[in-house]
């Protein structure tokens, strides 16, 4: 399912950080080294068929390397 995040993500909250986050090996051998944190926050996204809905999402971040790997983890 592709989406495209409209505006800001709100109540942004960290929910795992550095050996705590079960994907860490998979993150630093995929897109280098950093401060991993795992992270959720609620946005409005555009599906790829035009509708647009709130969602809460979540998704990984260093410093340096941004955002990767946002799911939709449950419409509101």
């Amino acid at each position: 399912m592709d989406f495209q995040i409209v505006g800001p993500i709100e109540a942004v909250e960290t929910i795992a950080e550095g050996n705590g986050i079960r994907d860490l090996a998979m993150l630093r051998k995929r897109y280098g080294l950093g401060n991993w944190r795992k992270k959720k926050g609620i946005a409005t996204i555009r599906l790829s068929s035009g509708t647009t809905a709130r969602a809460e999402v979540h998704w990984y971040e260093a410093h340096g390397i941004g955002k990767v790997k946002l799911k939709i983890k449950e419409w509101l």
